[in-house]
């Protein structure tokens, strides 16, 4: 995993997570990430430092990672989760069959979080439908 400051057209930063850095690449070019403030698709990478601090073990000579930095993003994490919860309805496995009745009822507003497959999630896109993915953390881990 490697996380990436981003960075929108209308100069919004944030920070997201990805698999490796051809994943953002691709997510990019193909216009599937989008700021989490104002949506636009315009993302660009920023300059980042990393958050790894290393010490070195005098006893047995080897590195060992501080997680604070991963500590805070779980953090981070769970604060959205406890957001979308709160001020989202969850749908579960009807969220494809959902999404379309809010999509093109222009009038609903509601705001909705669930579950699709790859397979349903790509049958989305081809309506228009854009998704975001955020990473679920569990919050008893």
């Amino acid at each position: 995993m490697i996380k990436y400051n981003l960075k929108c057209e209308n100069n919004h930063e944030f920070e997201s997570w990805f698999a490796d850095s051809k994943e953002f690449e691709k997510l990019n070019s193909r216009k599937l990430l989008e700021c989490i403030f104002c949506n636009s698709k315009k993302i660009s990478k920023t300059i980042m430092a990393p958050m790894v601090s290393i010490s070195k073990n005098k006893q047995n000579n080897e590195f060992q990672i501080n997680e604070y930095g991963l500590d805070r993003e779980k953090r981070k994490l769970l604060k959205l989760r406890n957001y979308i919860e709160k001020n989202f309805e969850y749908v579960g496995k009807d969220f494809s069959k959902k999404v379309r009745e809010i999509y093109y009822d222009k009038k609903n507003k509601k705001t909705i979080y669930g579950i699709t497959s790859p397979k349903e999630r790509d049958e989305l896109k081809e309506e228009g439908i854009e998704l975001l993915s955020i990473p679920w953390i569990d919050k008893d881990n």
